[in-house]
């Protein structure tokens, strides 16, 4: 009797270990994908251990583990330890996690450190501050001073857990001064890292203001000066987020007094030598300029800058300004500084060398319409769109045409007409079949900006056209682009402008397979955005004269199509189209079921498997 006991107290023992040496032994095999499989399954066994044994066995062996594997082990291992918390009893026992994170947060590769960094700030979350100050933030000095570089890059991307958590100033003075010698370090990679999350900081204690100090703008400040004038430009580039977050900071606190220093430091970024620095200025240009906007003295100094950013040597650098133009002109109180100054800026980069700077422009230009008064829009920005619309790269006018809306509300569809539709007809036979597919995804935004009327007489033709184009991929959008429309323009619309013209195509054209199956796909299509009037008058004859088409494709998609109007028709839930898809619909299925394709039979088999339930 003892020894059955033992016998079963041995087996159980065996069961309880057999989830981590399963582990074990896939983390051990020698191909990579087996190894990430079993990593992640963690949860899972982690689970099948307990808290107890996962936190005594599993988390050690995950500690070796981190130590020794390939990156893509590593970096599944780094995501899995940020939702480990519940598995190993909760918070309290956060500190077992910060062994394995340390280690990955300090390897070569930059995906296994971030998503380290990811987890570690996941877990802080959950930290006490009696555990951040004897667990966490030794971590980030341990990590900060280390020797080499990947541990002080992660170190940058841990301040801002603990920043705000700390209640004591003296500790955060340390933590800040902490921070300062990773903006100093001499890796650029790590003054890249600590210059990328200062802004996050500063932003935090702005919304904590009443935490901050006098003593912690210092340390800001200085860190400011040294990524200001680093030597790096992937460094100084970086200056141009942290100054907008300082300037934040002080617009929230009402405290005007740095402002003129601050301005000296905006245009000297805006003016820096260093193309990088100068396209991060120009790329937040809307944003900068935002934080000095309740004093128009102080906008008024930035528009040379903001001219001198528009005429740039670098095109990528006009390319980012051409995109803030209307944002920062609206800070502009005088009307006539807007005329005499940026308007001829706008005309000079609508006919820029550089065709991605002019499709820049064409993204935001609309919005200069609110900016200036109908009458100086007509006479000053209309020639621009009219000209723009007529540019030889596609993407200028897509990017008009894309936004037009704002432009329609301010100066009518009327005034933009006449070189609208010669812009759109010439899209809509570009050689590139991609930009033809633009034009029609843009199809539907045109119609409800124009109206029905200004489509009907202006696009209805083109619309239809695009159904016969020899590329499939663009009779497939099209088709959806009538779908769209109708649900734009209603039902009756689509029966008058639409089906009625697809069926009274010539029936010489109507012997090419292309066509029918065209149509018979279309006419599919519209089936739930039309009316049931629509369908049992229209659609439905149609689609049932073609049950007995000598193409198998196109007996085998009307099969298709009948499921989808009998579940229109049953939806309906009124007597006469029930019996209609009872009496008449289901025994044409039928016969389907019967036909000489095995493909034909397949789909009619379908359809009558996913419609007979509908009738119960």
């Amino acid at each position: 009797m003892s020894n059955g006991v033992a016998a079963g107290s041995e087996m159980t023992e065996d069961k309880d270990l057999y989830p981590l040496a399963l582990l074990m032994d896939e983390l051990k095999h020698d191909d990579i994908s087996n190894r990430l499989e079993a990593m992640k399954k963690l949860d899972t066994i982690a689970l099948a251990l307990g808290q107890q044994r996962t936190r005594d066995e599993l988390i050690p062996f995950l500690i070796e583990v981190a130590q020794d594997d390939e990156d893509e082990v590593f970096a599944v291992l780094a995501d899995e330890l940020g939702e480990f918390l519940p598995y190993i009893g909760g918070s309290k026992y956060a500190s077992l996690l910060l062994p394995p994170l340390e280690i990955l947060a300090s390897t070569e590769e930059t995906l296994v450190r971030d998503k380290a960094v990811a987890s570690l700030n996941k877990v802080a979350k959950e930290f006490p501050e009696e555990q951040l100050l004897h667990d966490f933030i030794p971590l980030i000095e341990h990590l900060a001073t280390a020797d080499w570089f990947s541990s002080k890059v992660s170190a940058c991307g841990l301040f801002k857990s603990v920043i705000i958590q700390i209640k004591g100033d003296a500790l955060r003075k340390d933590l800040l001064g902490l921070y300062l010698q990773l903006v100093q370090d001499e890796t650029p990679m790590v003054r890249r890292a600590a210059s990328k999350h200062l802004p996050a900081i500063i932003d935090l204690l702005t919304e904590n203001i009443n935490l901050s100090t006098n003593e912690d703008w210092d340390y800001i400040s200085t860190m400011f000066q040294k990524i200001s004038t680093d030597q790096q430009d992937s460094v100084k580039f970086l200056s141009v987020d942290v100054l907008i977050s300082i300037m934040k900071f002080f617009n929230k606190k009402g405290d005007s007094t740095h402002f003129q220093n601050l301005l000296t430091s905006a245009i000297k970024l805006i003016s820096d030598e260093a193309w990088r620095v100068r396209y991060m200025a120009a790329d937040r240009f809307e944003e900068l300029s935002s934080q000095f906007a309740s004093n128009p003295e102080f906008i008024s100094e930035l528009i040379q800058p903001f001219l001198h950013l528009c005429e740039d040597n670098e095109s990528d650098v006009r390319k980012a300004i051409a995109k803030q133009v209307p944002g920062f002109a609206k800070f502009i109180k005088n009307p006539q500084v807007v005329l005499e100054k940026i308007m001829p800026a706008v005309q000079s980069l609508s006919m820029d060398e550089s065709e991605n700077v002019r499709a820049s422009l064409a993204l935001k230009i609309n919005n200069m319409s609110v900016v200036l008064t109908k009458e100086d829009a007509i006479n000053n920005l209309l020639p621009i769109l009219l000209n723009m619309l007529k540019d030889e790269f596609p993407d200028v006018c897509l990017n008009i045409i894309g936004n037009l809306k704002v432009v329609n509300e301010v100066l009518g569809i009327n005034m933009l007409s006449e070189s609208l539709l010669p812009a759109i007809t010439e899209l809509a036979k570009d050689i590139n079949w991609r930009v033809r597919i633009a034009i029609i995804d843009y199809i539907p935004v045109l119609a409800e900006q124009l109206g029905v009327q200004f489509f009907d007489q202006q696009l209805s033709d083109l619309c239809l056209s695009w159904l016969w184009d020899t590329v499939y991929s663009i009779r497939e959008a099209a088709i959806k682009n009538l779908r769209k429309l109708t649900e734009i323009f209603g039902s009756d619309w689509c029966s008058q402008e639409i089906i009625s013209r697809l069926l009274k195509f010539d029936s010489q054209l109507l012997e090419n397979f292309v066509y029918r199956f065209t149509l018979l796909t279309a006419l599919t299509t519209l089936v739930p955005v039309v009316s049931l009037e629509v369908v049992t008058e229209q659609i439905l004859p149609f689609i049932s004269h073609l049950a007995d088409d000598a193409v198998p494709n196109i007996r085998f998609n009307v099969a298709k199509s009948y499921a989808i109007i009998i579940e229109s028709l049953v939806k309906s839930g009124k007597k006469e189209y029930l019996e209609l898809a009872d009496n008449k619909i289901m025994p044409s299925l039928e016969k389907l079921t019967d036909d000489n394709d095995v493909d034909v039979k397949y789909f009619a088999n379908q359809s009558i498997t996913k419609c007979r339930p509908m009738f119960a």
